[in-house]
């Protein structure tokens, strides 16, 4: 079952499941012989990974963009976090509930020092299926949030027309690190460790789960030129070296600005200290044993996997540069929001060094 929390209760959603064996099975029946359709490569998590729509997912993922699209009813008041896996998601998720519920709760007693931020709004792409037939998420209370993985031109119109969408990017090399680690922990023992090398190249290549990584991003960027009032389109960077600044403006795009007077009294300091990695990777609920977050039925992430380092420039530990003729490898170069997409930058090919 599904779980995460209710804002109005600060208790925890754990639907009742209907069960239909035999509907169950015929349904993913049909889904495994649609997704044995698709071009596959290798996954980084699972033995493999699918083209769809350009992107590369694993079949669970693909099930549940398919059922956002027949079943999930998007109301205009909600918002959705976007993300490349391992860009800021975590993080990004404590930020936008304690924000957005700052009037419900004190900073004292606050949920996030009880809970894991990943249970404190769905991750759609998998949550709409872990329960039969899919999750109804009506009994969240307005503004709902959201997060997903999915690149923009995955979604549909009825959600990238009506909501607003938080899309939070980072700088490639550091998401491709944390990536790795990330997924090699939860990479099935069944199958042969990813090596960073490996990962690399596919990852250059666009091989990842939700990538490539450049599409993934300038889907959203493209986008947030076109609709800014509906695409906020924020680094992660960024909110690392100015977050006060930073959660002023996510506040203010999510409808829910600080007044002058909760600046006087110190609101905005007291969420980014709240909601900081020294902080949050120290509770006791994020660390071993403190629990975790169900994605799908087989996989359990453990909170404490949530947080490694939580720094910019990790990347330089695995990676250096050097003049290279193979520059022309990557297919982008085009500066988005300072990143020079492709790992490239003047000419320079990042390679790696692990």
């Amino acid at each position: 079952m599904s779980t995460y929390l209710l804002t109005d209760q600060n208790a925890y959603y754990h639907p009742t499941a209907i069960s239909d064996e035999n509907q169950t099975q015929t349904d993913n029946q049909q889904h495994e012989n649609f997704v044995a359709t698709l071009p596959k490569n290798k996954g980084w998590r699972s033995e493999n990974i699918f083209l769809y729509n350009g992107f590369w997912l694993s079949s669970d993922v693909i099930k549940g963009l398919l059922l956002i699209h027949n079943h999930f009813k998007p109301q205009p008041t909600d918002i959705f976090l976007a993300s490349f896996m391992k860009c800021g998601t975590t993080w990004f998720k404590a930020l936008m509930f304690a924000t957005i519920n700052r009037h419900r709760y004190k900073l004292s007693d606050h949920p996030l020092l009880r809970t894991g931020p990943q249970s404190m709004f769905p991750f759609l792409d998998t949550h709409i299926f872990l329960d039969y037939p899919v999750t109804n998420f009506d009994h969240l209370p307005a503004p709902r949030l959201f997060a997903t993985h999915f690149g923009y031109g995955l979604l549909p119109k009825s959600m990238t027309s009506r909501c607003k969408f938080v899309y939070v990017c980072r700088d490639p090399k550091d998401a491709l690190v944390s990536k790795w680690h990330f997924m090699s922990k939860l990479r099935s023992k069944e199958l042969t460790p990813l090596s960073f090398s490996e990962a690399y190249e596919m990852f250059c290549n666009g091989v990842s789960e939700y990538g490539p990584f450049w599409d993934h991003v300038l889907g959203y960027w493209k986008a947030s030129q076109e609709s800014p009032d509906k695409i906020l389109f924020m680094k992660y960077e960024d909110m690392k070296r100015e977050p006060v600044v930073e959660l002023k403006k996510l506040a203010s795009f999510m409808g829910m600005p600080f007044t002058a007077e909760e600046e006087g009294r110190g609101v905005v300091e007291e969420i980014v200290k709240l909601c900081s990695f020294e902080n949050l990777s120290n509770l006791d609920v994020n660390k071993g044993g403190g629990g975790g977050q169900k994605f799908t039925t087989k996989v359990v992430v453990e909170n404490q996997e949530f947080f490694r380092k939580g720094k910019v420039g990790d990347w330089k530990n695995y990676m250096t540069y050097r003049r290279d003729e193979r520059a022309d490898r990557f297919d982008h170069t085009q500066q988005v929001e300072g990143y020079w997409f492709g790992i490239r930058s003047h000419k320079m090919t990042w390679i790696c060094v692990a």
